[in-house]
């Protein structure tokens, strides 16, 4: 192997771990938000309840 393809190999390997490591936190972001939006949408139904009754 010459110098450029042991360079390349090693980009490839940090590009490679950077993508998977931004997807898993896009995946993570993503289900956090569902569950604040869950959570807002159930304090509104809660509230709306609360404001009917008085």
């Amino acid at each position: 192997m010459d110098g450029i393809d042991i360079v390349l190999v090693i980009a490839i390997i940090l590009f490679a771990r950077l993508g998977v490591r931004l997807v898993t936190r896009y995946i993570q972001m993503k289900k956090e938000s569902n569950s604040d939006n869950e959570d807002i949408q159930d304090n509104s139904r809660i509230n709306d309840n609360h404001e009917k009754n008085i």
